[in-house]
């Protein structure tokens, strides 16, 4: 049986049209800053999607591999890239059972892509984990999460468990046929101390958050309780 965030990127033909993926190009422009714009580094992009980091990372000269569960969001992808006669490559795998050894410098994964939306917290450790062995003596990772601390601000209507940090959500989808169907969703929100603990104990050495506005990530401002998001860069 697949889980909702399979079935949601199923076909999933508006998600260039979601409102966040209007800060691509404000992201990557983060990511370049990261790693001083050099463009030797190697980039894994985990849960990619379509591609939207992939592509104009690539765009800008970065070697990069695009890697997510859902085969017609790669092909979305793959298409792009043939259009603009871009070097990324795109593969299908599962970043809970992801096993690559130290092949890259850079890892990115934004915007919840394959992480918080599993529905286990023991899936969420086994990501971070293969990240971190992905990853090149030095390398780092940049992700972001769900900010618990900005949830626990919010009035709780009975979606929201203060005892897990999950909430769980409905959400509609139209379906090939035409019709919709509900998903029934869940969503892990986290602390900085948390993510801290959880990164350390896979095997990153440092660990530097930073804040995830309306205007875009922001290495100079802590996450608080006014954003949805919390961002990490984590150096292994």
């Amino acid at each position: 049986m697949k889980q909702w965030y399979e079935e949601l990127y199923e076909d999933y033909h508006a998600f260039d049209d979601e409102p966040f993926a209007g800060k691509t190009i404000l992201e990557v422009d983060f990511i370049e800053n990261v790693i001083d714009h050099d463009e030797s580094r190697r980039i894994l992009d985990i849960g990619c999607g379509s591609g939207r980091h992939a592509l104009e990372l690539s765009r800008r000269g970065y070697r990069v591999v695009g890697m997510d569960l859902s085969e017609s969001m790669l092909a979305c992808g793959r298409k792009i890239a043939a259009d603009e006669n871009l070097k990324v490559e795109f593969i299908k795998r599962d970043a809970r059972r992801l096993k690559i050894h130290e092949g890259f410098d850079l890892a990115i994964m934004l915007c919840e892509g394959a992480f918080s939306l599993m529905e286990e917290d023991e899936m969420d450790r086994s990501i971070l984990a293969n990240a971190c062995l992905a990853l090149q003596p030095k390398g780092r990772l940049i992700m972001t999460a769900p900010n618990a601390v900005f949830k626990l601000t919010q009035p709780l209507d009975g979606s929201f468990d203060p005892e897990t940090f999950r909430e769980t959500f409905k959400m509609e989808k139209k379906i090939t046929d035409g019709r919709n169907k509900m998903l029934d969703c869940t969503q892990r929100y986290y602390t900085c101390p948390e993510l801290n603990w959880l990164l350390r104990g896979v095997g990153f050495k440092h660990v530097e958050f930073f804040a995830c506005t309306k205007a875009g990530y922001n290495r100079d401002t802590k996450p608080d309780k006014n954003h949805f998001e919390l961002g990490v860069i984590a150096a292994k």
